[in-house]
């Protein structure tokens, strides 16, 4: 009987973490969007809410891909696709200002989201990126072997 196996058992392994990091960065985007449309809109409330709850939503999966991240730690095989430290650290970074916009938006009514709320999400939104670019490059240099 044939067993299939890899020849190559060092080759690398998917990290768990990946699955769950890219929600908090789209929560954060759409988070801003929807604080853009509160403002917009004249202080409709279905926004403010569709925020809070995209708020939470990125906050549990952010906690999810924090534990997600740990499990990679003591796993071997995903050292070659773990993402750099920067890029932990903005990740981190990033949920914490998603925990404050949190706090901030649980508050009532127009000062839920303007000017504080709005410029939160903003720098969240603007972390998001950064982490995204430190992590695609780690990537392409992995892909590259440069």
């Amino acid at each position: 009987m044939a067993v299939l196996s890899s020849p190559n058992r060092d080759s690398a392994a998917y990290p768990l973490q990946s699955l769950f990091v890219p929600f908090p960065l789209v929560c954060s985007t759409l988070t801003l969007a929807a604080d853009f449309a509160y403002w917009q809109s004249g202080g409709n409330m279905v926004w403010l809410a569709f925020a809070s709850w995209l708020l939470f939503a990125g906050l549990v999966f952010g906690a999810i891909g924090l534990l997600a991240g740990m499990i990679d730690v003591l796993r071997r095989r995903t050292r070659p696709l773990r993402p750099g430290f920067m890029a932990i650290l903005l990740y981190i970074a990033i949920l914490l200002l998603a925990f404050v916009n949190s706090l901030v938006h649980a508050r009532d009514g127009w000062t839920a989201v303007i000017p504080f709320g709005l410029a939160i999400s903003a720098a969240t939104f603007v972390l998001a990126v950064l982490a995204a670019i430190t992590s695609a490059r780690k990537y392409a240099r992995l892909a590259w072997r440069v």
